[in-house]
């Protein structure tokens, strides 16, 4: 009698572990969640997106390089329709130290420039990270700033 493929991985995989590790990872989603704390970053994604409320919001994700974390991502997430935001949203990119003039004249010209500074720190820069919560929100301070390794 033949064996098929998945009656093959039925015996070789102990399936009822299989089933609780997938309950288990779906109370508590794919990865641990990351504590607050300082890590090595490196910035892997940097854009001007549109929000889930349709408000303009930079997005950075960065990945984290060593550590208990190593590889799970930060996401900095500043929505930018009032000027507080504005205001957070340039001190995020000026902090990143890229050699690009960060300003805000108007959004086309503001996702050019997050473009540019993306490409100015893309594989060059790495970041130390301060990651903590006030007010319910999570907060994100560039600490330090090195030359990738």
């Amino acid at each position: 009698m033949t064996t098929n493929i998945w009656e093959k991985f039925d015996k070789s995989i102990d399936t009822k572990a299989l089933k609780e590790d997938a309950a288990k990872s779906a109370e508590q989603g794919d990865y641990p969640e990351v504590s607050h704390g300082t890590y090595e970053v490196k910035i892997e994604k940097l854009e001007l997106v549109e929000s889930k409320s349709g408000k303009p919001m930079l997005s950075c994700w960065m990945q984290i390089l060593d550590g208990e974390y190593k590889g799970q991502r930060l996401f900095y997430n500043q929505v930018m329709h009032v000027g507080f935001g504005v205001s957070k949203a340039l001190e995020f990119l000026q902090a990143l130290d890229s050699g690009v003039d960060v300003q805000f004249e108007n959004f086309k010209q503001f996702t050019d420039m997050v473009m540019d500074v993306h490409e100015a720190i893309d594989g060059v820069t790495e970041y130390a990270v301060e990651y903590g919560e006030e007010k319910g929100y999570n907060t994100f301070e560039i600490v330090d700033v090195f030359d990738a390794q």
